[in-house]
């Protein structure tokens, strides 16, 4: 089976860092290719006896009146295609830019402020189709490269949708690529039991006080009912990722309790989610 990941979004969001994470989990990578040959490196990988099976393709946003079209047609190709669109906010990509000195691809007489917002508007159909956005705002090189292995590691890459379960905190920041975000901060607090202080939602004690809360039994019971309903209509949609982050004031208690117990549901419906504490160290 032929497998592509076509790798694209805004200029400075990190399309090399995440493609050279697919190159050490042995995909067999092409940067900066012209979107016309996209279709050329499907027929190369279909020829009888090529060792290469998952091809992933960078595409530079300078090309985008041609990636749709070009990614269509690999679909007719290809047995597998998934789009990963990178994008961050438009004063991080100022200071990326600014570190490098780079000209930017939409560079005309305006300032690098100005190319940013309008690469993005004529990127804005490409990633309407994408079927993985990530935002690398608050991600370092080391962070999108954990996201890449999450999502396109071996033990994932043929398990059909593939589901992520995250706890955070809201001090921290809300998480920007997720698909539902959950606040649980209605729940009672064990940062104020000092014996409970120190730990965090993956110790029992501060799991049993979390989830033997009244509430947090109703709570937990229309969070099943409502994933429930939703997961099988993602995945008959084709839906190849989806997200639940749950979050509380500082991502140590009482999130960490919830995706636990949330995951080990999800293990039971017949999905393997992964689980992600974003802020369970800081």
């Amino acid at each position: 089976m032929n497998e592509f990941v076509v790798i694209t979004g805004l200029s400075g969001a990190g399309r090399t860092q995440a493609a050279n994470s697919l190159e050490d989990l042995g995909w067999f990578v092409i940067d900066n290719l012209p979107p016309e040959l996209i279709p050329k490196v499907a027929d190369l990988a279909k020829v009888e006896g090529s060792p290469i099976e998952r091809v992933a393709l960078v595409v530079g946003g300078g090309y985008h009146e041609q990636i749709l079209p070009a990614i269509a047609e690999l679909r007719t190709e290809a047995d597998k295609v998934r789009v990963v669109f990178l994008e961050a906010a438009t004063d991080q990509l100022i200071r990326r830019y600014e570190s490098t000195r780079r000209r930017h691809p939409f560079s005309t007489e305006g300032s690098v402020g100005d190319a940013i917002v309008a690469e993005r508007e004529a990127l804005e159909p490409v990633k309407a189709e994408a079927d993985i956005v990530i935002n690398t705002t608050e991600l370092n090189v080391h962070d999108l490269r954990r996201r890449m292995v999450e999502l396109f590691g071996d033990d994932v890459h043929d398990a059909g949708m593939h589901t992520s379960v995250m706890s955070f905190g809201f001090k921290h920041g809300l998480p920007l690529d997720v698909d539902m975000v959950i606040d649980c901060r209605f729940l009672p607090n064990p940062h104020w039991v000092e014996e409970l202080r120190p730990l965090t939602g993956l110790d029992e004690p501060v799991r049993d006080y979390v989830l033997g809360q009244d509430i947090a039994g109703t709570f937990l019971e229309r969070i099943d009912r409502l994933l429930g309903l939703l997961m099988p209509a993602y995945v008959r949609e084709g839906k190849s990722y989806f997200t639940i982050a749950f979050g509380c004031t500082g991502g140590h208690h009482r999130s960490v309790a919830i995706t636990e117990h949330v995951a080990q549901s999800l293990r039971g419906s017949g999905f393997d989610p992964t689980i992600v504490h974003r802020d369970i160290d800081k």
